[in-house]
């Protein structure tokens, strides 16, 4: 099929509307590498794993993925088999008698698509070499110590090299869009261009290094992005031969992408350039064919996590389960990026609200925020053993009862309730009600933490005092580990533990997405966000009244700390006011906003940049209209 000589676009609610929608992927190969293919750290990995059925649908069998090799990933995720393309098991092999482990297969998620792996042990005998080319290609230099970005130079050397030995192949005809994600990709960028290798290249920043640890360090960033002395910034946190990845790699693509508007505007600060398209992200959305099913996975979950309840609060269950609301937070533990701490003074406030009000309701609030632990602790153990012992003992009598109860019935008598209980049942329920009584407080965290003196969640709770007391209306659990249905404790996968809470509260300050309230509103749950995260700015941009939808945008950019507390305060106290049919109503609201954020939506961004990146790579062959990025 010969090669598309224009792609012509024309714009339709703000996204971009192929009128040349054939592009011509028989001829072309589409690459996307990252450090998070096969291999989960953050945010990325979901990214790539949630779109690959949207781009594998689009690409079919020349999309491939790029990725490091770590065998206890690959073990339960890739079915390796042998490459489709003649032209890449020729580069593998080139690179294999050479003496680098390259690995192929597919990766056992929705689409299935192709992943190529690189050992990056199998070549590390090269570092000093690659690091000697990378210093003559860009002049940065990487010091010894930092192992993840000689890990970055050895991933990107050998990413390079494959798309060189492949691009050698196709006799200068454009053949490759390369896409490379974060700064621990760029690498491969970097060489990619400096070897003017005749491939397409996009690079997307999901977040900006400098960005995150100017955060991290509770400075005013936002209202201060003008000022920074970037490089003096990255020298001070030693990360500045990383900053310098980053920044060259943003420079060098043809095209250069950030996930949302906030990022863009923290871009053209920290990296000094503003991005071609803004790639919002999705998720992939299964509909279910009735209204109310979810409406039932979330009554279903709900009771799953009351039972954990009844264990861990046993001999202080003096609160009504029915009249019960879920919050929880979940995601990285970075305690002032993602707003824990304003989450947990927020609390405090609505604790008081509560208990001055007398409102009969209690908010139990969780905290699913990995942290270093020696293993759960022997009280929160316990509460499930006396739960579960409990229950036993009440099934042993209910049946003892229901045999009596039948006896008498069948000889057309009604039952003396005084005598169908005899004294060994009394006796054992009253066993039963000792072994509730506890003299300690039901525990604010399930395990033992390692630093557990210094731990800023922890610290936080003593100062404000949540300690689960009888008078608290907000109780606090700390969960300091991911969430898996193994677990002895609570049993539930996290979109299950999602699904039975009623709200996720996600108060960040620096997050350039924001998947954990995107997550929320595709399972009908209301979140609370802010107009710092790419997620609220996206929703304020799309949705004339967020609140109704159940998605609680807190103001963190123009207005005070103690404001924006109130303001999430406030967000709060109004939910916990809400009766059970309007909450019902308002998770309707908020699973209809799902489609929103449907990759087959939303995967328009990453095709206009892939368009945009091959007009300019090869304007001879590739033409587009100067009016085709989208709003």
């Amino acid at each position: 099929m010969p090669l598309a000589r224009s792609l012509s676009i024309t714009s339709l609610n703000g996204l971009p509307q192929w009128e040349d929608e054939d592009l011509p992927v028989e001829d072309l190969l589409l690459f996307e590498i990252s450090w998070e293919v096969t291999n989960k750290v953050g945010g990325i990995y979901t990214v790539i794993q949630t779109k690959a059925k949207t781009t594998a649908d689009e690409w079919g069998e020349n999309y491939f993925l790029i990725g490091p090799y770590f065998e206890q990933n690959v073990k339960t995720q890739v079915e390796f088999c042998e490459p489709p393309n003649p032209a890449i098991k020729k580069a593998m092999d080139t690179m294999k008698s050479q003496g680098c482990q390259v690995f192929f297969g597919r990766w056992l998620i929705e689409g299935s698509p192709y992943v190529l792996l690189v050992d990056i042990g199998s070549a590390a005998w090269n570092l000093d070499k690659w690091k000697g080319d990378f210093w003559e290609a860009s002049n940065i230099g990487i010091p010894f110590h930092d192992r993840e970005a000689n890990d970055a130079v050895i991933f990107g050397s050998l990413t390079a090299w494959f798309l060189k030995e492949l691009s050698c192949q196709f006799d200068d005809k454009p053949s490759i869009i390369a896409h490379f994600h974060e700064w621990q990709a760029g690498v491969g960028l970097i060489l990619c261009r400096s070897q003017k290798l005749p491939v397409a290249t996009i690079f997307t920043t999901h977040a900006t290094l400098l960005g995150r640890y100017l955060c991290a360090a509770s400075i005013d960033f936002y209202n201060n992005l003008d000022r920074f002395d970037i490089d003096k910034e990255a020298g001070e946190r030693q990360i500045y031969h990383r900053y310098c990845m980053e920044r060259a790699s943003v420079h060098c693509a043809h095209v250069f992408t950030t996930v949302s508007q906030i990022t863009a505007t923290e871009a053209e600060h920290m990296l000094k350039k503003s991005p071609d398209v803004v790639t919002p992200n999705g998720l992939n959305i299964k509909k279910f064919s009735a209204m109310h099913e979810f409406q039932n996975l979330h009554s279903m979950y709900k009771a799953r996590i009351q039972e954990f309840i009844r264990g861990h609060f046993y001999g202080h269950l003096d609160f009504n389960l029915d009249k019960t609301l879920f919050f929880f937070i979940a995601g990285r533990y970075e305690f002032s990026n993602k707003g824990a701490d304003m989450f947990l003074e927020a609390l405090s406030r609505l604790n008081f609200l509560l208990r001055v009000h007398k409102n009969d309701v209690t908010v139990v609030v969780f905290f699913i925020m990995p942290a270093k632990t020696n293993n759960f602790n022997v009280e929160t153990l316990k509460g499930q053993a006396v739960r579960k012992q409990l229950w036993d003992t009440a099934q042993s009598v209910k049946e003892k009862f229901g045999r009596k109860l039948y006896t008498s019935l069948l000889k057309g008598e009604i039952p003396d309730l005084n005598k169908i209980l005899d004294r060994d049942d009394i006796s054992i329920m009253k066993r039963a009600i000792f072994s509730t009584q506890r003299h300690c407080l039901p525990p604010v965290t399930t395990h033992n933490m390692i630093d557990d003196s210094t731990d800023p969640i922890l610290n936080t709770i003593r100062r404000i005092g949540l300690f689960n007391n009888r008078t608290d209306r907000v109780k606090v659990i700390l969960h300091p580990e991911f969430l898996s249905s193994t677990s002895p404790l609570l049993p539930l996968d996290y979109e299950e533990f999602v699904r039975g809470c009623h709200l996720g509260v996600f108060p960040s300050y620096y997050e350039p997405w924001g998947y954990t309230p995107a997550e929320c509103t595709v399972m009908g749950i209301p979140s609370v966000t802010t107009n710092l995260s790419g997620f609220g700015c996206f929703m304020q941009e799309h949705v004339a009244d967020p609140a109704a939808y159940g998605i609680y945008i807190v103001d963190r950019r123009f207005r005070s700390p103690d404001e924006s507390c109130n303001q999430l305060t406030q967000f709060l106290y109004g939910f916990c006011q809400q009766n059970r049919r309007q909450r019902i109503i308002q998770r309707n609201r908020t699973e209809r906003l799902s489609d929103l954020l449907d990759w087959r939506y939303l995967g328009r961004y990453y095709m206009h940049a892939r368009h945009l990146a091959l007009s300019r790579t090869f304007p001879d062959k590739f033409e587009m209209e100067p009016s085709a990025p989208p709003k």
